[in-house]
């Protein structure tokens, strides 16, 4: 992850193939192709919050850029860490209102990012919205507070829009049912795989899926004990949860069942870290790799006093390589090609944290930042490139014009500690060397706060970043 939807009260109430190539040659030949496109999600890098249905966080188009940029900020008194658009160029957030925390879906008009319909959906246990994706339909697939599946269409009468549910679909039993009905449990996250069905991951460890074409939802319990507090990613391979405990592959086997297919624990330290959202690993798995795009799968522990990226092979779940990385991250890695690229939340102020979070250790820290990139070699992995910058939003790497794009935060006070006089900056970053190409100032007040949300770039150069009372809409000029 990076931050989670389904928290946004916490907080702020606080068709493209696997070798997709560019014509920038220079950006392709050093991350090579994207992860394969699945055929049931919306377009190649703007589908889900993380791209893709890998999380590469990666994407096709280029970014703003390193030249004049107008930023635009759009206030919805809501945090809106869920930005998408779909093959008709139409923006959707999905947002949670900071008077009422209830998850609220905004359709945008993307030359201004002023919403166009809105669509309130229901509170539950959930506290908020949960992690959505756009279909191959351009609807928006996500789980509100009653816990149904949902798929959200929109279309345009005369000169106005409207948003509508277009199908609801209870998850039931293969949600509760191994903890006794209820709401003794919720969905967290939800991802179609590559033959069509819909995953979820719940916050007590059960994983399972709906099949669209009979209705019927099965699940497992991954670990008794754990938690998933991240999202889920799927590729051809099979689908990747990681719990406060472990990283899983789950697959469906013969008999039609979700199966593990192997599951390996990560040290997950004595305690949450400061700048951290639960206790366990802060990233969502992330497939990646120079040839098929899946054949690594990558997350940070926990560990003290410096975590390390954990570099696993896909298939067998065998470790390729564990490397000292940064203090803390609630981010999930960006992977492209052989390389990886880990931003710190260390110390991050968050607003406050999740009921059940539990106290960090140490009780609070300075917001260090600092971004690396390390890439996987023959004999293992190595560090390329370390860079200071603090990264205040889960950073997007383009693989068309070779840029990470980020807001960064930075303080005025002379502590160095973060305070209300901290600004906010559009970002670019190289990614083959790490230095920091662009900074230019978008936001100085609480509004403005990225919380380490993530950005999406859209296919004419825009980028969308969520903030916790809104959206910055921030193109070339």
């Amino acid at each position: 992850m990076f931050w989670r939807p389904r928290r946004a009260v916490a907080i702020a109430a606080v068709a493209l193939t696997a070798t997709l190539t560019f014509t920038t040659g220079s950006a392709t030949a050093a991350f090579g192709s994207l992860p394969p496109a699945n055929p049931h999600l919306g377009p190649l890098g703007t589908a889900t919050m993380h791209g893709d249905a890998e999380s590469s966080d990666a994407t096709p188009f280029a970014g703003p850029g390193t030249g004049d940029v107008d930023s635009d900020f759009r206030e919805l008194a809501a945090a809106c860490p869920t930005i998408l658009q779909g093959a008709d160029g139409m923006p959707q957030a999905l947002c949670t209102e900071i008077i009422d925390r209830a998850p609220k879906v905004f359709l945008l008009d993307p030359r201004t990012a002023q919403p166009v319909a809105s669509l309130d959906l229901a509170k539950g246990s959930l506290l908020g919205g949960v992690y959505a994706y756009l279909d191959n339909a351009d609807r928006m697939v996500t789980v509100d507070g009653s816990g149904d599946l949902l798929r959200i269409g929109h279309r345009r009468d005369g000169e106005d829009w409207t948003l509508e549910i277009e199908s609801r679909t209870s998850l039931g039993q293969a949600v509760t049912g191994h903890c006794g009905g209820g709401d003794c449990d919720a969905v967290s996250s939800v991802m179609a795989d590559f033959a069509g069905r819909v995953w979820f991951a719940t916050d007590n460890a059960a994983a399972g899926y709906l099949d669209p074409a009979t209705g019927i939802a099965r699940s497992i319990v991954l670990g008794p004990g754990e938690q998933v507090a991240n999202s889920i990613s799927t590729a051809p391979d099979g689908v990747a949860i990681a719990t406060t405990h472990a990283l899983y592959l789950v697959d469906v086997d013969a008999s039609g069942a979700p199966s593990v297919r192997w599951r390996q624990p990560y040290d997950r330290g004595p305690a949450r870290k400061p700048g951290q959202l639960s206790w366990g690993t802060g990233a969502t798995p992330t497939f990646f790799g120079p040839g098929s795009g899946t054949e690594y799968l990558a997350i940070t522990d926990n560990a003290v006093p410096r975590e390390n990226l954990l570099v696993f092979d896909t298939a067998t779940g065998g470790p390729v390589c564990s490397v000292p990385a940064v203090d803390g991250t609630e981010n999930s890695p960006i992977g492209a090609g052989s390389s990886l690229f880990v931003a710190s939340t260390y110390g991050y102020p968050y607003p406050a944290v999740p009921e059940g979070a539990g106290p960090s250790e140490p009780a609070g820290a300075d917001f260090t930042g600092g971004m690396v990139r390390i890439d996987v070699t023959g004999a293992g992995c190595r560090t390329v490139w370390t860079s200071n910058a603090k990264s205040a939003a889960v950073p997007r790497l383009s693989v068309a014009d070779g840029k990470i794009y980020t807001v960064t935060r930075r303080t005025l006070l002379p502590t160095g500690s973060v305070g209300l006089t901290d600004t906010f900056r559009y970002t670019v970053i190289d990614a083959a060397t790490g230095r920091t190409e662009q900074e230019k100032l978008i936001g100085g007040t609480a509004i403005h706060n990225t919380l380490q949300m993530v950005g999406t770039i859209a296919p004419d150069g825009t980028l969308y970043q969520g903030t916790m009372s809104g959206l910055f809409r921030i193109a070339p000029r």
